[in-house]
């Protein structure tokens, strides 16, 4: 069916507030808006402020380095971007980019290993890498000791690659990404974005294919076909460097020659061109799956990111569905409330983008109507535009944003990832800061122009609806026969972990900084001698952690203060944190902490949610209330200018929340919404089922540990019941405030003083009551019966008989070997030997009493009992005659060791550290005192650790799978095995 989105809003106006009452309420609400807290620091001197500190040279290979001098920490982040992704892919090889990526980490020529081996003895952190359209990368942040190490693996796969790849690497990894694939597939709506880039982009075009490829194209992938990926893109003269942190220009033109500069150029790749297409006419689709709510979409292709439009682009969507106080956020779910939630951006690529707005419309709500409220939203926005306000928050939180990277040099985000998206995408390793010069100096009407320009045209329109999605299409080389499946043969599916991040610069530059012009490109240096790739270069010294100093102090009514400096950029991080979390959930209540602090920032005696969310994107700042099973916490990063106004919103959210019943029902349909929501997808069933089975009803802990809550109880909470929960719980006895960043305890004691001193519990102090037993363990298995899905979710665990605030450090490190790290035995087996898996993961989940092992892995379907047997025969030998080896020991030790720099990098980092050894009884001097306690460690006292708690006859397994493909292999486990319907519930069979 074809349709006029934006016509049928016009046509619609009856469902619109009219223009005099509009008008009316927006001189109302300015005028309330006068009294929210002002920012001290204007955008414009923000972005003055922003810089990275970069040189750049190439060598003879035309291999680009981009070297990024920062020493905050003694950790060097390396970089290689190759300027070739699914775009450039031809037609029936669809997949090959990821693929290839794949087998770029199962070894070289003169290091025949997984990558994952000596990355781990270095001690590397935010390792790892990803493909998406435009570009495939891999990064890792290491020790500056362990520098010549990651640049002769990075320059090993880069030029002596293909001796180690082998059609056994080749098998294993296809099978690897068709369980990534399966895993994307097996999420509700996990199909749509195939429909999206097929609708959207013609065949032919670039980007009519997602990234992960089609089941058929992965299964037909030859070897020869992929060396040839290799030796047409993978050449130096493709590539980028970046090395961002301790290190200066000079070493690393040493290094980078050593290392790279004998490796030959290749062929000059060049990446597909594409252009934006228009749609003929609107297109509307209905489609159903497995979800929880119904979604409408609004979908156009726009240009790609260094367009002059993408900055107005960016800010429209935004306004529109970005912000917390965005239109559609204020129109259709604060005031109209037939909404529970609503999101609008604009991913932009390097040659073309998508911009989409999307509502999740309330239960009982007609979607049509919800549809045509979003298409008149929409409407006005293009006749219209912003406000110069709207705008100017817009501005506000993408520098701030931009300022909350500036810390990290590497991983996903941070300084690197900057630097070599603009060299890569724009010839440019400075574009980041061109890009928000253009954002910051738009006007509204120019916003308002581009908007108009590109979603005045043809929308791709669909509606995503509870129902039951076709058969799957499995891959040929995993069941035979490939099942068809009812939906179009391009069906491909969306990457998880792997889609592009948000720039994260991490560098703030002082105006000598920036006097100094270190963009200078520096000329070639002398040719390369020779190096020796017999051996891995010998790790450099690698000193023990230097934990920030931690500073005490308290305020005038009792409440303790925990400081740490961090420079380095104009941020302070705020946690304030309350001994609460969902165990202090009254018997029968299972929900209400949750809801209360989802409620805390929607309201208070001073300001309405839309006040809150205007102030803190003035701001510049980030409050958020969140909560884990122990602990509930409000959680603040403002901008240091920023930081006495943002203190005191943050007062205002934690001390006087107003709980208005009105805000009490709209955010009631949105806990429900996200309850019903966790009840589809594989992960958030497995988390409401297993906790209450091992821990028992009366425990509790005994609640799904999302925190979510039970839905009959949320579905009846009053605002007296919320107000009564908070002002027992979040008190200042309970309280505790952490402070880290760019700041003094002396400088920032005062404005705590001043935002929390005076305030005064009333009534009892309450206690959590753990009294309650647990009841036996079972080893069993319990099936949810989930049809179609292409994978199932194994999610196993047994309580343990340690308390989380017990000292478990050989237990952890023991469960570094078995379960928790990409060379564990569990995923090594099942992902690297079956690849039955995309990732398979054991992990002690560290609550602050009685602890739970739990084992996550999405298995695909035609494997789950023989995965069940797998993991138990796995952990059973670890648990006997095959324990710790001296090689997993060394390497799990010095990993644990020598990464202890790069996991406190950031202010955040520092921030949960300080939490974390609070949370269980842990010195000030834990961090610092770690690394000798690792080295003491012996093989034995690890197997003696794991040995003495974790025990397979008491695992109870939890499968959420198709049950008429999935029950006949559990029933030869020799396990009792109970089959339930997919919401959890029902009779058993």
């Amino acid at each position: 069916m074809f349709r006029n989105c934006l016509a049928l809003a016009i046509a619609g106006l009856s469902l619109g507030v009219s223009p005099v009452a509009m008008a009316t309420a927006q001189g109302a609400q300015q005028g309330a808006d006068a009294a929210l807290p002002q920012p001290a620091a204007p955008v414009q001197q923000l972005v003055d402020d922003v810089d990275i500190p970069y040189q750049t040279f190439t060598l003879d290979n035309g291999l680009q380095v981009i070297v990024s001098p920062d020493d905050k920490a003694p950790v060097v982040a390396v970089s290689v971007w190759y300027h070739v992704g699914s775009k450039d892919e031809p037609k029936g090889k669809t997949g090959f980019a990821h693929l290839f990526e794949h087998l770029m980490f199962g070894g070289s020529e003169n290091s025949n290993q997984s990558w994952f081996k000596p990355m781990q003895d270095i001690g590397a952190t935010d390792m790892n890498g990803t493909t998406y359209f435009d570009r495939t990368n891999y990064f890792e942040t290491v020790p500056r000791g362990a520098l010549d190490t990651a640049l002769f693996l990075e320059s090993d796969r880069m030029g002596h690659l293909l001796p180690a790849v082998t059609q056994e690497k080749l098998d294993i990894q296809r099978g690897v990404v068709q369980n990534e694939k399966r895993q994307g597939d097996n999420q509700p709506g996990g199909l749509i974005d195939y429909e999206i880039y097929g609708t959207l982009f013609p065949e032919g075009h670039p980007y009519h294919h997602t990234t992960i490829g089609s089941m058929a194209d992965l299964d037909a992938a030859s070897l020869e076909t992929v060396k040839d990926w290799f030796r047409n893109h993978y050449g130096p003269n493709n590539a980028v460097l970046v090395l961002a942190g301790d290190i200066d220009v000079p070493t690393a033109k040493t290094l980078v020659r050593k290392y790279f500069g004998d490796i030959p150029r290749g062929p000059q790749s060049h990446p597909a061109e594409a252009s934006v297409p228009t749609l003929d006419a609107p297109v509307h689709r209905d489609f159903k799956d497995q979800v929880a709510n119904t979604t409408v979409s609004r979908v156009w292709a726009i240009p790609g990111m260094t367009s002059e439009d993408a900055p107005a682009l960016d800010l429209a969507a935004s306004v529109l569905g970005g912000l917390a106080s965005s239109r559609l956020d204020n129109q259709l779910v604060r005031d109209e409330k037939i909404a529970v939630s609503v999101s609008a951006g604009a991913q932009q690529f390097e040659r073309v983008g998508l911009f989409q707005v999307n509502a999740v419309v309330k239960p009982g709500v007609d979607p049509q109507k919800v549809g045509q409220r979003v298409d008149r939203i929409i409407a006005d926005f293009l006749k219209e535009g912003p406000t110069q306000a709207e705008l100017t928050r817009a501005k506000t939180q993408t520098v701030a944003g931009t300022i909350r990277g500036l810390e990290s040099v590497g991983g996903f985000g941070g300084k690197a990832v900057t630097l070599a998206q603009g060299a890569i995408y724009a010839g440019d390793p400075g574009y980041y800061k061109k890009q928000l010069r253009q954002k910051v100096a738009l006007t509204p009407e120019q916003v308002r122009q581009t908007a108009r320009k590109w979603l005045s045209r043809p929308v791709f329109s669909y509606t995503l609806s509870p129902g039951e999605r076709g058969e799957y299409q499995e891959a040929a080389s995993a069941v035979g026969k490939p099942a068809q499946i009812g939906a179009p043969s391009y069906y491909r599916a969306p990457l998880s972990s792997e889609h592009p991040l948000a720039r994260k610069p991490a560098h703030f530059a002082t105006p000598a900084e920036r006097a100094a012009s270190l963009r200078a490109s520096v000329a070639p240096a002398p040719a390369p001698q020779g190096v020796d790739r017999s051996h891995l270069p010998e790790v450099g010294t690698i000193a023990d952690l230097d934990f920030p100093t931690i500073e005490r102090a308290k305020l005038s009514n009792g409440i303790p203060v925990v400081f740490a400096h961090r420079g380095g950029v104009p941020i302070v991080r705020v946690a304030m944190d309350f001994d609460a979390g969902a165990a202090a959930d009254p018997a029968g209540k299972s929900g209400l902490q949750a809801f209360m602090v989802t409620l805390m920032d929607e309201g208070t005696d001073r300001y309405d949610s839309a006040q809150i969310a205007k102030a803190k994107e003035n701001l510049g700042a980030t409050i958020s209330v969140g909560s884990n099973m122990d602990r509930s916490g409000v959680y603040m990063t403002a901008l240091t200018p920023n930081l006495a106004p943002s203190l005191d919103l943050m007062a205002d959210i934690v001390r006087n929340p107003a709980f208005r019943p009105s805000d009490v029902e709209r955010v009631r349909d949105q806990q429900l919404a996200r309850i019903a929501s966790e009840a589809k997808q594989p992960v958030g069933i497995a988390l409401r089922t297993l906790p209450p089975i091992l821990y028992g009803d009366g425990h509790p802990y005994g609640v799904p540990f999302s925190g979510t809550g039970d839905p009959a109880v949320v579905s009846k909470l009053t605002p007296q019941e919320i107000a009564q929960f908070h002002n027992a719980w979040i008190r200042p006895e309970k309280a505790r405030i952490y402070v880290v960043g760019d700041t003094t305890l002396d400088q920032v004691m005062p404005l705590l003083e001043s935002s929390f001193g005076d305030w005064k519990g009333t009534g009892a102090v309450p206690k959590k009551d753990f009294a309650a037993g647990t009841p036996a363990a079972q080893n069993r298995v319990l099936l949810i019966d989930r049809p179609n899905s292409p994978q199932s979710l194994i999610f196993g665990g047994e309580l343990l008989p340690v308390q989380g605030t017990d000292d478990i450090l050989p237990l952890e490190q023991a469960n570094d070997i078995l379960g928790s790290s990409f060379l564990s035995r569990l995923n090594s087996d099942l992902r690297e030997e079956k690849h039955w898996a995309y990732g398979v993961s054991g992990f002690i989940n560290r609550v602050e009493k009685q602890v739970p092992y739990l084992i996550y892995a999405p298995v695909q379907a035609n494997q789950t009992g023989p995965s069940i047997a797998a993991m138990t025969q796995d952990i059973n030998q670890f648990l006997t005659e095959k324990g710790v080896t001296q090689a997993e020991l060394q390497r799990t030790i010095n990993g644990s060791i020598r990464e202890l720099p790069g996991q406190f990098e950031t202010a955040a980092d520092v921030l949960n550290g300080l939490e974390a050894n609070a949370r269980f009884d842990r010195p000030d001097d834990y961090y610092e005192t770690l690394a000798s306690r690792l080295r003491a460690l012996s093989a034995d006292e690890l197997d003696a650790a794991a040995r003495k708690v974790i025990d397979t006859s008491k695992l109870t397994w939890v499968v959420i799978g198709d049950a008429a493909s999935v029950k006949p292999q559990l029933e030869k486990l020799g396990l009792p095995v109970e089959v339930q319907g997919s919401a959890g519930a029902g009779t058993p069979e």
